[in-house]
């Protein structure tokens, strides 16, 4: 089945994915301010975040800040949406802050 003008092959997707994620990791991002949660402090592990150029954005560890990942728009779109939707929830463990079972 031929592709109707105006959309995208599989194939085509994917270049495409793949040469947006090679220009994000390509841009210079030493200048951006970092930001995280409000109430955090300087000295405690903490997630920061950059906003970048199109939407996109950056995320570090204040532990580890030179090990940076950068999402697209739509890839943190899609992100922030599923954590509020609860996609991401861990059962209660009293490891992530909840009861034992004992």
């Amino acid at each position: 089945m031929a592709d109707t003008p105006g959309t995208e092959s599989e194939q085509e997707r994917k270049a495409r994915k793949e040469r947006e994620r090679d220009e994000l990791y390509a841009l210079d991002i030493s200048g951006v301010e970092w930001q995280c949660a409000p109430g955090t402090e300087e000295h405690e592990e903490r997630v920061e975040i950059a906003y970048l150029p199109e939407g996109a954005v950056a995320m570090r560890s204040s532990l580890d800040p030179d090990t940076v990942l950068r999402y697209t728009e739509a890839e943190w779109r899609a992100f922030v949406l599923g954590a509020r939707d609860g996609e991401f929830d861990l059962e209660p463990t009293p490891r992530n802050g909840g009861v034992s079972e004992e």
